[in-house]
Protein backbone atom coordinates (compact mmCIF):
# COMPACT_ATOMS: atom_id res chain seq x y z
CA UNK A 1 0.00 0.00 0.00
CA UNK A 2 1.30 3.31 -1.11
CA UNK A 3 2.53 5.94 1.64
CA UNK A 4 0.02 8.86 1.36
CA UNK A 5 0.53 12.45 3.51
CA UNK A 6 -2.28 13.37 5.90
CA UNK A 7 -2.74 16.41 3.77
CA UNK A 8 -3.41 14.58 0.94
CA UNK A 9 -5.84 12.12 2.79
CA UNK A 10 -7.40 15.43 4.37
CA UNK A 11 -7.95 16.49 0.76
CA UNK A 12 -9.83 13.38 -0.94
CA UNK A 13 -11.90 13.41 2.30
CA UNK A 14 -13.17 16.96 1.26
CA UNK A 15 -13.65 15.95 -2.27
CA UNK A 16 -15.98 13.25 -1.41
CA UNK A 17 -18.04 15.18 0.98
CA UNK A 18 -18.42 18.06 -1.66
CA UNK A 19 -19.83 15.16 -4.24
CA UNK A 20 -21.77 12.98 -2.46
CA UNK A 21 -25.01 15.03 -1.91
CA UNK A 22 -25.18 15.71 -5.65
CA UNK A 23 -24.96 11.80 -5.66
CA UNK A 24 -27.54 11.36 -3.96
CA UNK A 25 -30.07 13.38 -5.59
CA UNK A 26 -29.35 12.28 -8.90
CA UNK A 27 -30.10 8.47 -7.64
CA UNK A 28 -33.06 9.95 -5.95
CA UNK A 29 -34.33 12.00 -9.23
CA UNK A 30 -33.83 8.81 -10.91
CA UNK A 31 -35.37 6.71 -8.63
CA UNK A 32 -38.40 8.97 -8.80
CA UNK A 33 -38.27 9.38 -12.95
CA UNK A 34 -38.60 5.28 -13.14
CA UNK A 35 -41.22 5.31 -10.28
CA UNK A 36 -43.44 7.62 -12.22
CA UNK A 37 -43.06 5.72 -15.50
CA UNK A 38 -44.21 2.68 -14.07
CA UNK A 39 -46.78 4.22 -12.45
CA UNK A 40 -48.37 5.69 -15.51
CA UNK A 41 -47.70 2.28 -17.62
CA UNK A 42 -49.38 0.28 -15.19
CA UNK A 43 -52.46 3.23 -15.14
CA UNK A 44 -52.57 3.67 -18.54
CA UNK A 45 -53.42 -0.20 -19.67
CA UNK A 46 -56.53 -2.02 -18.16
CA UNK A 47 -57.89 -5.21 -18.69
CA UNK A 48 -61.90 -6.18 -18.56
CA UNK A 49 -62.16 -10.27 -17.29
CA UNK A 50 -64.38 -12.36 -19.28
CA UNK A 51 -68.03 -11.99 -18.25
CA UNK A 52 -67.62 -8.26 -18.06
CA UNK A 53 -67.88 -5.38 -19.55
CA UNK A 54 -66.50 -2.10 -19.01
CA UNK A 55 -67.71 1.23 -18.11
CA UNK A 56 -65.40 4.09 -19.09
CA UNK A 57 -65.04 7.30 -16.72
CA UNK A 58 -63.36 9.92 -17.58
CA UNK A 59 -62.64 12.80 -15.12
CA UNK A 60 -66.06 11.54 -13.58
CA UNK A 61 -68.30 11.73 -16.72
CA UNK A 62 -69.19 8.13 -18.11
CA UNK A 63 -68.48 7.32 -21.57
CA UNK A 64 -71.55 6.02 -23.72
CA UNK A 65 -69.48 3.04 -24.81
CA UNK A 66 -69.05 0.33 -22.73
CA UNK A 67 -65.34 -1.95 -23.02
CA UNK A 68 -65.29 -5.08 -24.23
CA UNK A 69 -63.43 -7.69 -22.13
CA UNK A 70 -59.80 -7.96 -22.78
CA UNK A 71 -56.90 -5.72 -22.94
CA UNK A 72 -56.72 -2.05 -23.64
CA UNK A 73 -55.25 1.31 -23.38
CA UNK A 74 -56.77 4.06 -21.33
CA UNK A 75 -55.51 7.69 -20.43
CA UNK A 76 -53.44 7.76 -16.95
CA UNK A 77 -54.93 9.30 -14.04
CA UNK A 78 -57.55 10.39 -15.91
CA UNK A 79 -59.99 7.30 -16.58
CA UNK A 80 -61.03 4.52 -14.86
CA UNK A 81 -62.98 1.11 -16.11
CA UNK A 82 -65.08 0.03 -13.74
CA UNK A 83 -66.12 -3.67 -14.53
CA UNK A 84 -69.72 -4.90 -15.10
CA UNK A 85 -70.99 -8.09 -13.83
CA UNK A 86 -72.87 -9.28 -17.20
CA UNK A 87 -73.26 -13.40 -16.20
CA UNK A 88 -76.44 -14.36 -14.29
CA UNK A 89 -76.02 -13.54 -10.83
CA UNK A 90 -78.41 -14.88 -8.08
CA UNK A 91 -79.85 -12.90 -4.97
CA UNK A 92 -81.78 -13.80 -2.03
CA UNK A 93 -84.79 -11.40 -0.70
CA UNK A 94 -87.45 -11.69 1.88
CA UNK A 95 -90.85 -9.84 0.95
CA UNK A 96 -93.56 -8.87 3.79
CA UNK A 97 -97.05 -9.38 2.44
CA UNK A 98 -100.44 -9.32 3.26
CA UNK A 99 -102.85 -11.54 2.11
CA UNK A 100 -106.97 -10.77 1.16
CA UNK A 101 -107.78 -12.04 4.67
CA UNK A 102 -105.54 -9.71 6.14
CA UNK A 103 -102.82 -12.21 7.50
CA UNK A 104 -99.05 -11.33 7.33
CA UNK A 105 -97.25 -13.83 4.69
CA UNK A 106 -93.13 -13.74 4.58
CA UNK A 107 -91.77 -15.12 1.55
CA UNK A 108 -88.35 -16.28 1.05
CA UNK A 109 -87.39 -15.34 -2.69
CA UNK A 110 -84.74 -15.97 -4.59
CA UNK A 111 -84.48 -13.59 -8.26
CA UNK A 112 -81.68 -14.74 -11.47
CA UNK A 113 -80.87 -11.86 -13.23
CA UNK A 114 -78.64 -10.42 -15.67
CA UNK A 115 -77.42 -7.24 -16.98
CA UNK A 116 -77.25 -6.63 -20.36
CA UNK A 117 -73.75 -5.84 -22.21
CA UNK A 118 -76.40 -2.75 -23.98
CA UNK A 119 -77.51 -1.67 -20.32
CA UNK A 120 -74.55 -1.94 -18.48
CA UNK A 121 -73.52 2.47 -18.59
CA UNK A 122 -77.19 2.75 -17.90
CA UNK A 123 -77.44 0.61 -14.68
CA UNK A 124 -73.70 2.02 -13.67
CA UNK A 125 -75.38 5.71 -14.17
CA UNK A 126 -78.91 5.55 -12.93
CA UNK A 127 -78.05 2.94 -10.44
CA UNK A 128 -74.71 3.43 -9.05
CA UNK A 129 -73.95 -0.21 -10.16
CA UNK A 130 -76.17 -2.07 -7.77
CA UNK A 131 -78.85 -2.73 -10.45
CA UNK A 132 -80.01 -5.45 -7.69
CA UNK A 133 -80.59 -3.51 -4.63
CA UNK A 134 -81.55 -0.50 -6.85
CA UNK A 135 -84.58 -1.90 -9.40
CA UNK A 136 -85.42 -5.43 -9.01
CA UNK A 137 -85.57 -5.78 -5.82
CA UNK A 138 -88.24 -3.22 -4.87
CA UNK A 139 -89.92 -4.21 -8.11
CA UNK A 140 -90.33 -8.06 -7.13
CA UNK A 141 -91.57 -6.85 -4.03
CA UNK A 142 -94.15 -5.02 -5.27
CA UNK A 143 -94.93 -7.84 -7.46
CA UNK A 144 -95.84 -10.59 -4.41
CA UNK A 145 -97.57 -8.03 -2.49
CA UNK A 146 -99.74 -6.78 -5.72
CA UNK A 147 -100.57 -11.05 -6.58
CA UNK A 148 -101.18 -12.24 -2.82
CA UNK A 149 -103.12 -8.85 -1.78
CA UNK A 150 -106.07 -10.84 -3.94
CA UNK A 151 -105.69 -14.26 -2.53
CA UNK A 152 -106.24 -15.95 0.97
CA UNK A 153 -103.25 -17.43 2.66
CA UNK A 154 -104.67 -20.71 2.22
CA UNK A 155 -104.38 -20.16 -1.30
CA UNK A 156 -100.74 -18.32 -1.23
CA UNK A 157 -99.59 -21.98 0.20
CA UNK A 158 -101.27 -24.15 -2.13
CA UNK A 159 -101.25 -22.15 -5.38
CA UNK A 160 -97.38 -21.10 -4.47
CA UNK A 161 -96.59 -21.91 -8.68
CA UNK A 162 -99.39 -19.89 -9.60
CA UNK A 163 -98.46 -16.75 -7.37
CA UNK A 164 -94.86 -17.20 -8.71
CA UNK A 165 -96.17 -17.40 -12.09
CA UNK A 166 -98.17 -14.14 -11.81
CA UNK A 167 -95.37 -12.32 -10.07
CA UNK A 168 -92.33 -13.00 -12.15
CA UNK A 169 -94.98 -11.49 -15.37
CA UNK A 170 -95.54 -8.50 -13.23
CA UNK A 171 -92.03 -7.88 -12.42
CA UNK A 172 -90.16 -8.67 -15.83
CA UNK A 173 -93.32 -6.07 -17.02
CA UNK A 174 -92.03 -2.94 -14.19
CA UNK A 175 -88.21 -3.87 -14.47
CA UNK A 176 -88.79 -3.03 -18.22
CA UNK A 177 -85.63 -3.95 -20.29
CA UNK A 178 -82.81 -2.70 -18.46
CA UNK A 179 -82.46 -5.70 -17.43
CA UNK A 180 -83.15 -9.80 -17.89
CA UNK A 181 -85.15 -11.49 -15.35
CA UNK A 182 -85.01 -14.94 -16.01
CA UNK A 183 -86.54 -16.38 -13.11
CA UNK A 184 -88.19 -16.01 -9.51
CA UNK A 185 -88.02 -18.47 -6.88
CA UNK A 186 -90.14 -18.71 -3.80
CA UNK A 187 -88.09 -20.50 -1.51
CA UNK A 188 -90.13 -20.18 1.29
CA UNK A 189 -93.84 -19.10 2.69
CA UNK A 190 -93.96 -18.49 6.32
CA UNK A 191 -97.42 -17.87 7.65
CA UNK A 192 -98.07 -17.15 11.39
CA UNK A 193 -98.04 -20.00 14.01
CA UNK A 194 -101.84 -19.72 14.56
CA UNK A 195 -102.56 -19.91 10.95
CA UNK A 196 -100.80 -22.25 10.17
CA UNK A 197 -102.56 -24.61 13.11
CA UNK A 198 -106.16 -23.46 11.85
CA UNK A 199 -105.23 -24.45 7.70
CA UNK A 200 -104.00 -27.77 8.99
CA UNK A 201 -107.09 -28.09 11.45
CA UNK A 202 -109.45 -27.18 7.84
CA UNK A 203 -107.39 -29.68 5.87
CA UNK A 204 -107.77 -32.50 8.07
CA UNK A 205 -111.24 -31.89 8.38
CA UNK A 206 -111.90 -31.71 4.59
CA UNK A 207 -110.15 -34.96 4.37
CA UNK A 208 -111.94 -37.11 6.62
CA UNK A 209 -115.29 -34.95 5.12
CA UNK A 210 -113.77 -36.96 1.44
CA UNK A 211 -113.20 -40.11 3.53
CA UNK A 212 -117.11 -40.05 4.65
CA UNK A 213 -118.08 -38.58 1.24
CA UNK A 214 -116.46 -41.69 -0.27
CA UNK A 215 -118.26 -44.31 1.81
CA UNK A 216 -121.26 -42.95 1.10
CA UNK A 217 -120.74 -43.10 -1.99
CA UNK A 218 -119.68 -46.97 -2.11
CA UNK A 219 -122.60 -47.79 -0.04
CA UNK A 220 -124.85 -46.15 -2.88
CA UNK A 221 -123.35 -47.88 -5.60
CA UNK A 222 -123.81 -50.95 -3.76
CA UNK A 223 -127.13 -50.34 -3.19
CA UNK A 224 -128.10 -49.60 -6.56
CA UNK A 225 -126.25 -52.77 -8.30
CA UNK A 226 -128.24 -55.21 -5.31
CA UNK A 227 -131.65 -53.36 -6.97
CA UNK A 228 -130.12 -53.93 -10.00
CA UNK A 229 -129.59 -57.58 -9.22
CA UNK A 230 -133.21 -58.07 -7.40
CA UNK A 231 -134.65 -56.83 -10.65
CA UNK A 232 -133.00 -58.55 -12.73
CA UNK A 233 -133.68 -61.67 -10.87
CA UNK A 234 -137.47 -60.99 -10.65
CA UNK A 235 -137.65 -60.28 -14.20
CA UNK A 236 -135.69 -63.64 -15.08
CA UNK A 237 -138.63 -64.70 -12.40
CA UNK A 238 -141.36 -63.27 -14.68
CA UNK A 239 -139.92 -64.68 -17.91
CA UNK A 240 -138.98 -68.21 -16.99
CA UNK A 241 -143.37 -68.29 -15.42
CA UNK A 242 -144.45 -66.62 -18.80
CA UNK A 243 -142.57 -69.27 -20.87
CA UNK A 244 -143.52 -72.04 -18.84
CA UNK A 245 -147.22 -70.86 -19.13
CA UNK A 246 -147.10 -70.42 -22.59
CA UNK A 247 -145.01 -73.74 -23.04
CA UNK A 248 -145.58 -76.59 -20.23
CA UNK A 249 -143.26 -79.09 -22.48
CA UNK A 250 -140.19 -76.87 -21.39
CA UNK A 251 -140.53 -78.14 -17.48
CA UNK A 252 -140.31 -81.80 -18.99
CA UNK A 253 -137.68 -80.85 -21.20
CA UNK A 254 -135.19 -80.09 -18.45
CA UNK A 255 -136.20 -82.83 -16.11
CA UNK A 256 -134.77 -85.09 -19.18
CA UNK A 257 -131.57 -83.10 -19.59
CA UNK A 258 -130.96 -83.72 -15.75
CA UNK A 259 -131.88 -87.11 -15.49
CA UNK A 260 -129.24 -88.97 -14.04
CA UNK A 261 -130.18 -92.48 -15.72
CA UNK A 262 -131.87 -93.99 -12.39
CA UNK A 263 -135.86 -94.86 -13.91
CA UNK A 264 -138.73 -92.59 -12.10
CA UNK A 265 -141.15 -94.54 -10.06
CA UNK A 266 -144.44 -91.65 -10.63
CA UNK A 267 -144.91 -89.99 -13.48
CA UNK A 268 -147.88 -87.43 -12.83
CA UNK A 269 -149.72 -84.83 -13.89
CA UNK A 270 -149.42 -81.18 -12.09
CA UNK A 271 -151.71 -78.62 -12.01
CA UNK A 272 -149.83 -77.17 -15.36
CA UNK A 273 -149.87 -80.33 -16.80
CA UNK A 274 -146.25 -81.11 -16.04
CA UNK A 275 -145.73 -84.13 -14.36
CA UNK A 276 -144.02 -85.08 -11.08
CA UNK A 277 -141.29 -87.75 -11.24
CA UNK A 278 -139.11 -89.49 -8.45
CA UNK A 279 -136.11 -91.10 -8.22
CA UNK A 280 -136.72 -95.52 -8.57
CA UNK A 281 -134.48 -95.63 -5.56
CA UNK A 282 -135.74 -93.19 -3.21
CA UNK A 283 -139.13 -95.55 -2.45
CA UNK A 284 -139.59 -98.41 0.03
CA UNK A 285 -141.07 -100.45 -2.24
CA UNK A 286 -138.20 -100.74 -4.59
CA UNK A 287 -135.91 -101.18 -1.50
CA UNK A 288 -137.80 -104.08 -0.45
CA UNK A 289 -137.21 -105.68 -3.77
CA UNK A 290 -133.49 -105.20 -3.77
CA UNK A 291 -133.38 -106.74 -0.40
CA UNK A 292 -135.69 -109.57 -1.40
CA UNK A 293 -133.26 -110.10 -4.78
CA UNK A 294 -130.43 -110.34 -2.64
Amino acid sequence: MPPYSFASLIAVRERNVVMNPKSIIGLIIGALVIFVLVVAGSASTYVVEPGHRGVEVVLGKVSPGYKPEGFGLKIPFATRIIPMVIRQQTAKMTADCYSSDLQQVKIAVRVLYRVPESSVVAVYREYAGDAFEALIKPRVAEALNEITARRTAEMIVQKREEVKSLALESARRKVGTVLVLEDVVLEDINLTDALENAIEAKMVQEQEAARARFAQQQAQVEANTAIIRAKGEAESILLRGAALRENPSVLELQIVERWDGIAPLVVGPGVSGSGMVLPLGDTPASAAGKEGAR
